[in-house]
């Protein structure tokens, strides 16, 4: 999850091109701000973890957290006041 500052064009371009790298690195938005992806094992997400690193913008804030298996299932969401289910995790990473 990030919060990049916005305010000057600049910023707004920053901002979009690091969103950009998390989605072709097969990070989904769960919110604005807020990206997901499955990598099963943290060995397997060490490597994520060193490129996002290269690819910090100069300014704001940037976590990384990560959940068990059974955390992520156990993940409530609620849209409209409606429950909502959450995608699977993919039992393998696939390319395109």
């Amino acid at each position: 999850m990030f919060d990049l500052p916005v305010i000057e064009p600049e910023e707004r371009k920053i901002a979009t091109k690091f969103r950009d790298f998390l989605i072709d690195n097969g990070f989904e938005m769960c919110q604005f701000s807020v990206y997901l992806r499955f990598c099963g094992t943290r060995e397997k997400a060490n490597p994520l973890i060193k490129n996002i690193k290269e690819h910090i913008p100069p300014q704001g804030n940037i976590s990384i957290l990560f959940f068990t298996d059974k955390q992520f299932a156990e993940i409530l969401t609620f849209e409209n006041r409606k429950t909502v289910n959450l995608a699977e995790q993919p039992e393998q990473l696939t390319l395109f």
